[in-house]
């Protein structure tokens, strides 16, 4: 099913992005963990439109309500829905795009897939449609810290051709990242990260970037060989969500360069029993976490939708001069941030669940 994530702890979203809300169901999650809408909220806030200058002025404050599988702010085992209901939506701003199918966006295949796409905005493949992973993400994240002690940092380490230098590993806190609106850890950086937000907005046009996850604490032994390598997972979660173009672990691309005695990770003792001296394996090798921290970036695109006029075509085939209408972030690193987290949360909770499965003796 296109719209579910996940074998134990599993994820199904709902809504569009123009309709009356969008949510989540979570099916798998244990019972007895206390949760309510407090515990899920931070991550939502930190996500939804409007919170800067550098995002899409749509108001909407993205208030999470728990709908079922909680009772007296526990969790009872049975599937956990969650909605947020959308309060500024304005579809009259789609009018003019019935018949043209925007640039780079996804209003043309999703017609040639379904012979029909959302009337406004982009429907399914609107990041909305995030809110509903964001909200079952905080409560994975709740899981792994209560079970293993997880902590998930993910933080803006370029956008455009402006980056920072990798910082050490385990040294960046999300009150570090939440210090300026492109929740960048570097401050000097972060200000031109800023500058070059609001001059592209000024052009009308978009800027892409990079986001790079650490995730501590994993312990060793999640991943299953050989086709759902935990690797594997991370990667095909992250290019699930919109506007993501690559994905890399570890060294990544540049250890390419690199050669064999140079790049492998030696064993070292330590208070786990083993380790790594260094982390070029990004926290995984042969598919299965080691113990090291997991380390890994995603690569996002401009946004699609710009103010600058495009000549394309519309869905007859005539050539037509168009300009993107409606309310659209300039650059959308600044709040994919919480999104990364949460995805990266939804693959390590399934991981760790299908692990205890394996460990459990049956009854």
């Amino acid at each position: 099913m296109s719209s579910t994530f996940g074998t134990v702890f599993k994820v199904t979203t709902f809504g569009e992005s123009h309709g009356a809300g969008v949510g989540v169901v979570v099916d798998g999650c244990p019972a007895g963990i206390e949760l309510s809408e407090v515990d899920l909220q931070p991550q939502l806030s930190r996500r939804r439109p409007g919170q800067s200058d550098l995002t899409t002025r749509r108001d909407e404050k993205d208030e999470i309500q728990i709908y079922a599988g909680v009772d007296g702010g526990i969790t009872l085992g049975t599937p956990i829905a969650m909605m947020v209901l959308n309060q500024d939506q304005r579809p009259a701003d789609y009018d003019e795009m019935a018949n043209v199918p925007r640039p780079s966006h996804a209003d043309y295949t999703y017609r040639a897939k379904y012979g029909v796409s959302a009337a406004s905005g982009g429907g399914r493949a609107s990041a909305r449609e995030t809110i509903g992973r964001v909200a079952a993400g905080a409560l994975a994240e709740k899981v792994l810290s209560r079970e293993h002690g997880v902590e998930i940092v993910a933080w803006v380490s370029a956008i455009g051709s402006i980056e920072i230098e990798p910082p050490p590993e385990g040294t960046v806190g999300r009150a570090q990242v939440d210090a300026n609106d492109v929740r960048c850890p570097d401050s000097a950086i972060a200000e031109k990260m800023i500058e070059a937000i609001q001059a592209i907005r000024k052009e009308g046009d978009s800027l892409g970037g990079i986001i790079t996850c650490e995730c501590r604490g994993v312990p060793a032994g999640l991943g299953e060989p050989v086709f759902d390598k935990l690797e594997a997972m991370l990667a095909g979660a992250m290019l699930s969500l919109p506007a993501t173009k690559g994905f890399e672990i570890g060294s990544g691309f540049e250890g390419t360069r690199s050669t064999g005695s140079a790049h492998n990770d030696v064993f070292v003792k330590n208070a786990r029993g083993l380790g790594t001296a260094t982390n070029r394996s990004g926290g995984i090798q042969g598919g299965i976490s080691n113990g090291e921290p997991i380390v890994f970036r995603v690569a996002f695109k401009p946004p699609s939708t710009i103010a600058q006029e495009q000549e394309t075509a519309d869905y007859d085939g005539n050539t037509v001069a168009f300009r993107g209408r409606g309310r659209h972030d300039p650059c959308v690193l600044p709040r994919a941030v919480p999104i990364v987290e949460s995805m990266a949360a939804l693959v390590l909770v399934d991981m760790a669940l299908r692990q205890a499965a394996r460990r459990s003796p049956p009854e």
